[in-house]
C-alpha cells in the first residue's frame, strides 16, 4: 500500500533523480540488457543507439516521482505508453524485470544514499505505477481479442501488395494467413509488425499507422524508408526485402491517437509520413460521408515526397473539403492551386477556431510550431490532438 510517507520520500527524490540525468537511464539499460539480453528482442534497438528511449524513460520516471499525488495528471501518458505495450505484447513479467533493475540502479549509483526507507518507498511506488499498466493493458488485449477478426499476441499475415505512394513512402497491404476477418480499427491507430530475419541481430518489432479505413478484410500500412545517419533497419527491410508473398506477423491495432466523431468540423494537420494516419481518417470520412467541415493541411519537402497526393484531391473534390500543402522546396513556377511555399500560414488560413477539433501528426517541432500557433488564435489545447513516432514524448 502506497502510503503518505512513501509518497514524501518519492517526490523529495525527484530532485536526485532529475540531477542524476541520463546517467540514471543509461546504467538501468546497460544492466538491464546485460543480465536480461532476451529484452533486445523486445526493445527497439535503434531507439537505443539514438538515446531517444533513454530521454523518454527518464522523462517518465521524473513525472511519475513529481506526480504520484496526483496520478490523474499522469492519465493521457499512461494511457498512450500503455498502447505503445500492447503493440510489443509487454507482460506482466516484464514488469518485474524493469523494476529490479531500476531498484538496482538506484541502490549502485546511489550507494549509502539509497536508504531502507528510499528503497521502500520505491519499490512500493513502482509496484502501484506497475499494477497501473498491466492492468490497463489486460484490458486492452481482451478488447482487442473480443472484437470480431481480433486476437491476442502475434497472427501471421500475408503481404498482399505493394505500391509507392511517393519517393520515399510505400504502402503494404496485408491480409491474414489463415483467411479469417481482421478486427476493425479506429482511424489514426497504428499496428505493430514483427520481422525476424537472418539480417537482425535480433527480432525487431515497429508500429506504423494504418493509413486506410477499415475494411474487415486486410491491413494497410505506408512507411517512409527512413535513410541518413540512422537508417531506419525495418523500413529499409520492408522497402528492399519484403516482397508480395512473404509472411510477417502482426500485433493488434491500437494506438490512443484516432477520429473521433465529435459532430463538428475537423481540420487534419500533418508533414512528411505524419500523412498516413490523416490519409486513414480521409477515407473513413468520406466513406461515412461525414456532414462537417474538413480542412486538411500538408506539409512535406517537395512534390516528390508528396504521398497521396492525387487521392487526397479527388476525396477532398468529391466531399467539397478544403485541402493545401506546403513544400519546403519546389521549383519556379511550378506550383498549382492549394499549393504554397514555405511553413503553414495558420493565420491567414480559415479555421473553426472555436468548433473545431485539431488533429496533427508529424515531426516533434513540426507538432509543437502547429500546436503553438493555434493556440496563439485562440484554439483550446483540448481540441488539438496529437501522435508522436517513437518514444513518447509531450509537446
Amino acid at each position: 500500500m502506497l502510503t503518505k510517507q512513501h509518497i514524501d520520500i518519492v517526490k523529495s527524490t525527484s530532485t536526485i533523480i532529475e540531477q542524476g540525468g541520463s546517467a540514471i537511464t543509461e546504467h538501468f539499460y546497460a544492466r538491464m540488457f546485460r543480465e536480461n539480453p532476451e529484452l533486445k528482442h523486445i526493445f527497439n534497438m535503434s531507439n537505443q543507439h539514438t538515446g531517444r528511449q533513454k530521454v523518454a524513460l527518464f522523462e517518465a520516471i521524473l513525472a511519475y516521482a513529481k506526480n504520484i499525488d496526483n496520478l490523474s495528471a499522469l492519465k493521457a501518458a499512461v494511457e498512450r505508453i500503455a498502447n505503445k505495450h500492447t503493440s510489443f505484447h509487454i507482460q506482466a513479467a516484464h514488469y518485474d524485470i524493469v523494476g529490479h533493475h531500476l531498484i538496482e540502479t538506484f541502490r549502485e549509483l546511489l550507494g549509502a544514499d539509497f536508504t531502507p526507507n528510499i528503497e521502500d518507498a520505491w519499490t512500493t511506488a513502482y509496484g502501484v505505477l506497475a499494477d497501473i499498466f498491466i492492468n490497463r493493458e489486460a484490458d486492452i488485449y481482451q478488447e482487442n481479442a473480443n472484437k470480431i477478426g481480433g486476437w491476442k499476441g502475434k497472427r501471421a499475415f500475408r503481404l498482399a501488395s505493394k505500391t509507392a505512394e511517393s519517393s520515399l513512402v510505400t504502402s503494404f497491404v496485408f491480409m491474414p494467413v489463415d483467411e479469417q476477418a481482421v478486427a476493425d480499427f479506429r482511424p489514426g491507430q497504428y499496428l505493430g509488425i514483427e520481422i525476424s530475419s537472418e539480417q537482425f541481430e535480433h527480432t525487431e518489432i515497429r508500429q506504423y499507422s494504418l493509413s486506410d479505413k477499415p475494411n474487415g478484410k486486410s491491413y494497410r500500412i505506408s512507411v517512409k524508408r527512413e535513410l541518413g545517419e540512422h537508417q531506419g533497419k525495418v523500413s529499409n527491410y520492408l522497402h528492399d526485402e519484403l516482397n508480395e508473398g512473404d509472411v510477417v506477423d502482426l500485433h493488434a491495432p491500437v494506438g490512443d491517437f484516432y477520429f473521433t466523431d465529435k459532430q463538428s468540423p475537423v481540420v487534419l494537420i500533418s508533414a512528411g509520413v505524419g500523412v498516413t494516419p490523416m490519409q486513414s481518417m480521409l477515407e473513413f470520412k468520406s466513406d461515412i460521408k461525414y456532414p462537417h467541415p474538413v480542412t486538411y493541411l500538408h506539409a512535406c519537402e517537395n512534390v516528390q515526397q508528396h504521398s497521396f497526393a492525387m487521392r487526397t484531391a479527388a476525396l477532398c473534390e468529391q466531399n467539397k473539403w478544403t485541402h493545401h500543402t506546403w513544400f519546403r522546396e519546389v521549383e519556379a513556377n511550378t506550383l498549382q492551386q492549394n499549393q504554397s511555399v514555405g511553413l503553414i500560414d495558420f493565420a491567414h488560413i480559415e479555421l473553426p477556431k472555436q468548433t473545431g477539433h485539431f488533429y496533427l501528426c508529424g515531426p516533434v517541432g513540426f507538432m509543437k510550431f502547429a500546436k503553438t500557433e493555434l493556440e496563439k488564435l485562440g484554439v483550446c489545447s483540448s481540441r488539438i490532438h496529437y501522435e508522436v513516432f517513437g518514444p513518447h514524448a509531450q509537446l
